[in-house]
């Protein structure tokens, strides 16, 4: 999509500015430039926006580098959505489109891979009193080979509110791909008037093997030696790991609702593995609350999700709501 303004847009790049007039959410900026897509329709509900954050040709692949800023005007209620899953392609040789204007692409990082190697996605993101961002994507699914790192930051007023839902999949289970890319990082910071409440992070790297377990066996049986624990090893068996954050006025309904049911759950040893788990933590002296789950099959760690979010229906309408989780 162009550039509303019809100012020239950096290669990678997006920018969403909204504003309330009258009961409508009226979009000031809404630009974007390959390989990033904006895409933003038609809303009944009053003071309700959506927009879609796509890639072009459905994934992304390394070396390419999409940075968004989004800014949600007072009052207004913004969903960020995405169409299916953000499908990261296995590594490549040579430059992309979206990693030409970087001069420093070929520097390192810390896990051995040039800035040319990894898949880059960064979101700065400011929201204005009374007003609430609801980033509900589909998972992230890292294919064969890729290394993938996610920044996102927000920026609260005090009487903001936010939802936001960060989870991976293992990755291409039909074609036998089982947590067998190469890194995925992400990281997401939540300040309010200035001051950080929550701060998660996440980091899966196949290059950096468990060797607790097997130093130990050496240890204890020096003829003996257990090869070391890949990603899979670690994760099985579940397949879907997700982060779900909710801060601020507008989600304390669903909040208060998640403490009732986390405080009927048994905590008790079994044979077997449940296929689902998850946890609740309150933060910043319980004004926020993280979720934590994970799933044997995503479609598990979906529905949960769809059905503990659905007290959304009555702060962004139930046709709105229904567009996330399909």
């Amino acid at each position: 999509m162009s550039s509303t303004t019809g100012e020239s847009i950096p290669v990678g790049t997006g920018h969403i500015t909204c504003d309330l007039h009258s009961s409508t959410v009226v979009f000031s900026k809404l630009s974007s430039s390959y390989p990033l897509k904006l895409l933003s329709p038609r809303v009944t509900e009053h003071g309700v926006a959506i927009v879609y954050v796509m890639s072009y040709g459905g994934g992304l692949v390394g070396g390419d580098c999409m940075q968004l800023v989004v800014e949600v005007g007072k009052e207004c209620k913004l969903l960020l959505l995405s169409q299916g899953s953000t499908k990261v392609f296995k590594t490549r040789a040579g430059n992309r489109a979206s990693t030409r204007f970087r001069t420093s692409s070929s520097q390192p990082t810390p896990g051995g891979l040039s800035l040319q190697a990894v898949t880059t996605q960064s979101m700065e993101v400011t929201i204005a009193p009374d007003s609430a961002l609801f980033l509900l994507p589909d998972p992230v699914t890292c294919f064969r080979s890729a290394s993938y790192t996610q920044m996102q930051t927000f920026h609260l007023a005090g009487s903001a509110s936010i939802v936001l839902l960060d989870w991976v999949t293992s990755g291409r289970r039909s074609m036998d791909e089982d947590w067998d890319f190469l890194r995925y990082y992400s990281v997401n910071e939540v300040f309010v008037e200035g001051r950080r409440v929550a701060r998660d992070v996440l980091l899966l790297d196949n290059s950096s093997y468990d060797t607790q377990t097997a130093s130990e066996s050496c240890l204890s049986n020096p003829t003996t030696r257990s090869p070391p624990r890949t990603l899979k090893d670690r994760l099985a068996p579940y397949s879907c790991y997700a982060m779900l954050l909710l801060y601020g006025p507008q989600t304390h309904g669903i909040v208060t609702d998640l403490q009732a049911k986390y405080r009927t759950i048994s905590i008790f040893k079994r044979a077997t593995p449940e296929r689902f788990l998850w946890s609740l933590t309150p933060v910043d002296d319980g004004k926020g609350t993280v979720i934590r789950a994970a799933g044997v099959d995503t479609e598990d760690v979906k529905n949960w999700f769809k059905e503990v979010l659905r007290g959304l229906e009555a702060v962004v309408g139930i046709n709105e709501y229904r567009k996330a989780f399909l």
